[in-house]
């Protein structure tokens, strides 16, 4: 036994001298900072574009005529009850809503049990509650919403994947 570990430590001991060696040394590479980030910003350019084309062939496929934001959500309004206010940042909104991929194939749903949420201030995708704000109390709408302002460049390690813009189908209630 004491021979086997003697053997062990010496060609460990051997591996390490033969491993030290400046022959085997690679020298640092030059990174040209401007360059590496010119190449990340047309990457994420490509990224974002992909995205918009997919919304856009989604809008155009389902002929639904989505009012497009400064910042990148879509909305569709199917219904809306006159009389009821805007939602405004701090508000309390309850809603149905469904949650799927571009695709169709549904994520996540409310199981008839109201959503409720305070407008700018609890964990819910931020295009949830940046939208909020174009919509009235009582409005059914659909809500396109980039990766970027939904689940990102990583998903939800669940069932939205990395990348993937969302469609929310919600039925805000009345105030």
């Amino acid at each position: 036994m004491k021979l086997k570990v003697l053997i062990s430590n010496a060609i460990f001991c051997f591996l390490i001298y033969q491993c030290s060696d400046d022959t085997n040394v690679r020298k640092p590479i030059k990174i040209d900072k401007e360059k590496l980030k010119k190449q990340f910003e047309y990457a994420n350019q490509r990224l974002v574009q992909k995205e918009i084309d997919e919304m856009d062939y989604f809008e155009k496929t389902h002929q639904m005529n989505f009012k497009k934001t400064n910042f990148g959500v879509r909305y569709f309004i199917t219904d809306s009850i006159k009389g009821q206010p805007m939602i405004k940042d701090g508000d309390e909104v309850s809603m149905h809503y469904t949650v799927s991929l571009l695709s169709g194939e549904v994520c996540y749903t409310d199981e008839n049990k109201l959503k409720t949420f305070i407008v700018g201030s609890e964990h819910i995708e931020s295009g949830i509650h940046k939208i909020m704000p174009y919509l009235h109390y009582g409005d059914k709408a659909y809500i396109l919403i980039p990766s970027a302002l939904a689940h990102g460049l990583l998903g939800d390690f669940s069932k939205i994947p990395p990348q993937s813009p969302i469609l929310y189908k919600v039925e805000i209630q009345k105030k």
